[in-house]
C-alpha cells in the first residue's frame, strides 16, 4: 500500500509514536508499504520549528534530512494545485494533502476527521 502521511502522523511517528494507533503503527512499519510525504508537510514542520512549537537539538536542515530518510517524496504538481483548489477544506495544507492523495492514488494516513470525511480519497484513520 502507498501511504501518504498527514503532517501530524509523520511528526508523531518521529517524536511521539505512542500517539499512533496500533493499526497505523503496523502499517507504517510494514515492509511492503511505501511511505510518502508531501513537501507541504516539510513546510508545515519548518513553520512549527520557526514558531518554537517543535524544539530541535540540531539544525533544522539536518533534522529534516534524517526525518525524510525512509520517505518517498510526493510531487507537488499543477494538477494537484488545481484539485486542491476544489477541496472543501479550509486549511491550505489539508487541501494540498488531500489533493495529493487523490491525484496520485495514495492512502492518506490521518487523525483529522475533516480529512477522513472526504469523498474520493482513500484514508487510514489513526483512531
Amino acid at each position: 500500500m502507498k501511504l501518504l502521511l498527514d503532517t501530524h502522523i509523520w511528526l508523531w511517528s518521529l517524536r511521539e509514536p505512542d500517539r499512533l494507533s496500533r493499526r497505523v503503527r503496523h502499517a507504517l512499519q510494514a515492509e511492503d508499504n511505501e511511505l510518502w510525504l508531501s513537501p507541504v508537510s516539510t513546510w508545515e514542520a519548518l513553520a512549527m520549528i520557526a514558531k518554537g512549537k517543535i524544539r530541535l537539538h540540531e539544525e533544522a536542515a539536518e533534522w529534516i534530512s534524517k526525518a525524510l530518510a525512509n520517505m518517498r517524496e510526493a510531487p507537488l504538481t499543477h494538477e494537484i494545485a488545481l484539485v486542491a483548489q476544489q477541496m472543501p477544506l479550509e486549511h491550505p495544507a489539508d487541501r494540498f494533502l488531500a489533493a495529493t492523495a487523490q491525484v496520485l492514488g495514495l492512502t492518506l494516513v490521518t487523525a483529522d476527521e475533516r480529512l477522513l470525511a472526504l469523498k474520493g480519497i482513500a484514508t487510514l484513520a489513526n483512531r
